[in-house]
């Protein structure tokens, strides 16, 4: 998949939230004064709405340009959690117009004589409200899912929202020119349930995010199948992922063969960390622990002692065999909780006349025997 840096996201967070703010401010205007004066309480309600999404564009708009920050000396991942925030913010406007539409609807049922008999124009405007509003809704959908936000495909859904209530308008004003005078009401209460259940949808995945939760199940095994498809993968465990602006995080710690070199394993872990990037669509930050064996079961070998403290034991051990001197090379394998030795020696020394490999290995085999921490020893010519 193609990277999406911060500047595509602020771009299309721009250029969406400009629109946005357009439509919503000619709707919002034309519905609450066709409303006032076509008598139509569920349109005015519907006009709230649309000027609530011109608060929310404000949000988007701001949240937009903190997310597309770099990171720094007090953000180091990145600044995404503003954009999360501010979907969070969105869900809780949401919830507050739901609920000023329900309360000033109820109060109108529970007195008839408030109740209002609206004009045919406002059919009109319903109508003009849900093409808008629609095309609203693709339009910035289709921006949240080029650079992959999930502020974007809430604001999206807010505008779908509008679309919708604007459905319910309409049919609450149709009935009430049919003779049904509850009907407008009736309309408005529809309407905010809707608003409500978009509402509670947005906060929650906004919370979740929030609260650190990880990816879902599905996502997860695809993201265990494309780290098992690099080579040199033996296994994984402690696999932990976190979304983070609409994107995610994973660490996780890769078995591999112990006695791979250094720069191998390495190398196992960029390919894991690419790999990654380029086929799981949301994932842009990758942390690769290379083990040698299952830390979580295994044996721990973080009690030993580190590479010059076991070549002073080794040199101790083996002080009186002249032909270590001449080594070129160790190599520690920490395996199982003790230390493996690898030891390379010139060629010449194997070709020395009266030389035994063998024997110098078992040699110093036994001296090794007399402390506990080195499990063996190889003997390499070269």
């Amino acid at each position: 998949m193609d990277e999406i840096t911060r500047e595509q996201r602020a771009q299309a967070i721009t250029r969406t939230t400009a629109v946005g703010a357009l439509v919503n401010l000619i709707l919002s205007v034309a519905k609450i004064m066709v409303g006032w004066f076509g008598h139509s309480q569920a349109l005015i309600a519907d006009g709230i709405h649309s000027l609530s999404d011109l608060a929310s564009d404000a949000l988007v708009w701001t949240a937009g340009r903190q997310a597309a920050q770099a990171p720094d000396a007090k953000h180091p991942y990145g600044h995404g959690r503003y954009e999360t925030l501010a979907t969070l913010a969105l869900g809780i406007l949401l919830l507050l117009v739901a609920i000023g539409i329900v309360w000033d609807a109820t109060d109108r049922l529970f007195s008839p004589d408030a109740l209002l008999r609206p004009h045919s124009i406002t059919l009109a405007a319903a109508l003009v409200s849900i093409l808008a509003k629609e095309w609203l809704y693709w339009y910035t959908l289709a921006y949240a899912k080029r650079v992959r936000s999930d502020m974007l495909r809430a604001n999206a859904w807010h505008h779908r929202s509008d679309a919708i209530s604007s459905i319910v308008v309409l049919i609450g004003i149709g009935g009430t020119l049919a003779g049904l005078p509850y009907l407008d009401a009736v309309a408005s209460v529809v309407v905010a349930v809707m608003i409500a259940n978009i509402a509670w949808e947005v906060g929650w995945d906004a919370t979740r995010e929030l609260v650190d939760t990880g990816l879902d199940a599905e996502r997860l095994a695809a993201v265990r199948r494309t780290i098992f498809d690099v080579g040199g993968v033996r296994d994984i465990h402690m696999l932990r992922t976190r979304t983070l602006g609409g994107l995610a995080s994973v660490d996780v710690h890769v078995l591999v063969d112990p006695f791979v070199s250094v720069s191998e394993g390495h190398l196992i872990s960029v390919m894991v960390e690419q790999k990654l990037k380029h086929e799981i669509d949301e994932i842009n930050d990758v942390t690769v622990h290379i083990d040698p064996e299952d830390d979580v079961t295994g044996s721990i070998s973080k009690d030993l002692p580190m590479r010059r403290a076991a070549l002073e034991r080794l040199d101790r051990l083996w002080s009186d065999i002249p032909e270590i001197a001449s080594r070129k090379r160790v190599l520690l394998h920490y395996i199982k909780g003790r230390i493996e030795v690898d030891v390379f020696l010139p060629l010449i020394a194997a070709r020395a006349e009266g030389a035994e490999p063998e024997a110098l290995r078992e040699r110093m085999r036994a001296k090794l025997a007399a402390d506990p921490i080195f499990s063996d020893v190889n003997l390499y010519f070269g």
